[in-house]
């Protein structure tokens, strides 16, 4: 039987660390996780909008072995800039790939597009997101914020306010899976008009609200509604699915595959040709459970199942702010819970 972990956060995942910093003028954040040790990684795409950093170092026939961090920030390509923010933390902590008497932290990033959210993006020449980044990475621990916090604070959904979400799983055999999850989503992660979430036949212990599914489900339940017609313009979601599993660079591709499952779960639609739909996959290796065939579907099933709760509880635990285009859930459908 899966239970979800002691925080039910990435964090639970051994090994590593999550800061954020927000903005409230700009409506913009970053959100940086840190690796306590160089992590294996791997990454899939599949929106068709993306905006990256240093993804081609984690493809599985690359030299680099493990990343230092992995950022994930508000922006657009602007927000590009965050992870430069977080190398020069790291770089200052002594952290980074050794080569040739010089250490160069390996800093993959992802960046979703929240420029049409009612915030100031008037910043001048340069924008302050490398700055972000860098006090992202100095805030990081163990205990972090989700909902309005980090690369979430300016996110939306079709039809709610968007945010950062985190949950984890701790498998029969011990071993830990972890999602964070920025949701900009084009589309809408509850049924139809309803309070309830797609994430429902997911959540563990009434992490968002408890709802389940509508009963019966709504006739709109299967309409696509998106933002294509609304003011809050801005898509994409990114996110990071983490184990303390020991996997290989193709092990944790996969892994990335698999998570990209939760948000077809928790978001209608998904992955369409205006969202940059991302997963990072991490290893950091910790647990030395050998896995057999069995154990690796079962994990690859716990990081889809981890992800859609994990949106789920971005959306739930977003508040509301000034200048705000959309609702967030306990505005719209608080009375629900």
């Amino acid at each position: 039987m899966w239970r979800r972990g002691k925080r039910n956060l990435i964090t639970d995942v051994e090994g590593l660390a999550v800061g954020n910093h927000a903005d409230e003028r700009v409506k913009s954040g970053v959100t940086a996780i840190l690796c306590e040790t160089p992590a294996t990684a791997g990454v899939q795409v599949l929106g068709g909008a993306p905006g990256t950093r240093e993804t081609d170092a984690l493809e599985p026939h690359n030299l680099v072995d493990g990343v230092d961090a992995i950022t994930l920030s508000g922006g657009s390509a602007f927000g590009i800039d965050a992870a430069a923010g977080v190398q020069a933390a790291l770089r200052e902590m002594g952290r980074g790939f050794e080569i040739l008497g010089f250490r160069v932290p390996i800093v993959p990033g992802a960046i979703l597009f929240d420029l049409p959210n009612g915030g100031d993006k008037d910043w001048g020449r340069f924008s302050p997101y490398r700055d972000f980044g860098f006090s992202a990475a100095m805030a990081a621990s163990e205990e972090f914020e989700i909902g309005t916090a980090g690369a979430g604070t300016g996110a939306t959904t079709a039809t709610l306010k968007g945010g950062l979400g985190s949950a984890s799983t701790v498998l029969e055999n011990g071993v830990t899976i972890g999602a964070l999850v920025a949701v900009n989503a084009v589309g809408s992660v509850t049924v139809g008009t309803t309070p309830h979430f797609w994430a429902a036949p997911f959540e563990i212990d009434g992490e968002f609200g408890g709802l389940g599914l509508p009963h019966p489900l709504p006739a709109d339940g299967s309409s696509v509604t998106t933002k294509m017609r609304t003011a809050a313009r801005g898509n994409t979601t990114i996110a990071v699915i983490a184990t303390d599993a020991k996997l290989d660079k193709p092990a944790a591709k996969r892994l990335a595959i698999a998570a990209h499952d939760g948000f077809a779960r928790a978001i209608w639609p998904a992955h369409t040709p205006v969202d940059g739909d991302l997963v990072f996959a991490l290893s950091t290796g910790r647990n030395e459970t050998p896995l057999d065939l069995e154990d690796v579907i079962d994990l690859n099933a716990a990081a889809a199942a981890t992800m859609a709760r994990a949106i789920a509880r971005g959306v739930f635990a977003a508040t509301p702010a000034e200048r705000d285009m959309i609702p967030a859930w306990t505005q719209k459908h608080g009375a629900a819970r």
